[in-house]
């Protein structure tokens, strides 16, 4: 492996294999040869962006095998910070004691750090406010951090401070309460009115083509897994007038906690989460025929109407049953009440 031979300009490093290269993945190669800042699982991240060219043609396949004497450029990011940073970002707290904190997070708020988003976490201001009693809690990305919400679904969340309450909510989370006390409930104001007012969608989760979104996938599939969600209509909206008009605010509860579980399920029972840009795209038409000041304030509403409303767990020191709540945001209960009175 030789060492880059030139800096092609800011960012961007350009290096040549050797004899060694021959018959190796590309992910591999490029992993040693930048050293070990680089992980094999960032450099397939930076590999999956297009940053990595050979022969002056991106090459998005992180298994290609290499061949000595080839060019390979990678257009380097900005050094990441080493660890995260506490930084004074106001957060709403419901509980706190020397195990464990409880907040109510905002919609906008992105719960850890990573790609594009290094900092204005909920990371950072969880160091900020509780200094070093997060330190080593869950490793040096993620301290405290025992579940998460998607940056634009708001709601309850809870954080450990210790390691006693990260491995005892880690385990509950883990098997999503199948042997505890784990309670969560969602709010999702959705397009349209299902035929129930209860029902459950059990639908195995895997990736979608993309490798971001999630999609209901064949159980035998290699990555399948196991989803299901519980739901409640907790209230009608448009009975009896055209069909865009239609909505209901529904109660969600997850026996399993896959990633955008609700808003998938949601979606493959016809019924999706108001504004969600992954899996309601084929809804978005029908903001465009509903009664003004309703036709604005949908296609307006910056996010998925999705709310994380109650989380009920045992205190992992104490081993009291504790119960938080966290009313509709304002956001959603404007877009209720547009719903209510169109």
């Amino acid at each position: 492996m030789n060492a880059p031979d030139s800096e092609a300009g800011k960012g961007l490093k350009v290096l040549e294999t050797g004899p060694d290269a021959a018959g190796q993945r590309l992910d591999q190669w490029l992993s040693a040869a930048l050293g070990a800042d680089f992980s094999r699982n960032r450099v397939q991240a930076l590999i999956k962006l297009g940053a990595v060219q050979i022969g002056g043609k991106p090459v998005t396949e992180a298994k290609r095998k290499m061949a000595a004497g080839e060019n390979v450029s990678v257009d380097m990011p900005e050094p990441e910070p080493a660890e995260p940073r506490g930084e004074n970002i106001p957060l709403d707290i419901l509980y706190e004691d020397a195990e464990l904190i409880v907040i109510n997070k905002p919609a906008g708020l992105v719960v850890h750090p990573g790609a594009g988003n290094w900092t204005g976490t909920l990371v950072n201001a969880l160091i900020h406010h509780c200094g070093d009693s997060l330190s080593g809690i869950g490793g040096v990305r993620r301290p405290g951090i025992v579940h998460r919400l998607d940056k634009q679904t708001s709601g309850v969340m809870v954080a450990a401070k210790t390691d006693l309450a990260h491995r005892a909510l880690s385990e509950a989370f883990a098997d999503h309460g199948a042997s505890g006390d784990l309670e969560r409930a969602y709010s999702a104001l959705v397009w349209g009115i299902p035929p129930r007012m209860t029902g459950t969608v059990d639908a195995p989760l895997g990736r979608a083509a993309d490798r971001v979104r999630r999609a209901v996938v064949p159980e035998a599939r290699d990555d399948a897994r196991h989803a299901i969600t519980h739901f409640t209509v907790r209230e009608k909206f448009g009975e009896g007038r055209p069909d865009t008009a239609q909505a209901s605010l529904v109660e969600c509860r997850l026996e399993t906690g896959r990633t955008h579980q609700i808003r998938v399920h949601t979606a493959h029972i016809g019924h999706p989460v108001i504004g969600d840009p992954d899996y309601g795209q084929a809804f978005r038409t029908k903001a465009n025929r509903l009664p003004e000041p309703l036709k604005t304030l949908v296609k307006s509403f910056p996010r998925q109407a999705l709310h994380a409303g109650l989380l009920a767990f045992r205190h992992p020191a104490t081993h009291i049953l504790m119960k938080f709540e966290a009313p509709l945001p304002g956001d959603m209960q404007e877009l209720v009440r547009g719903f209510r009175n169109p």
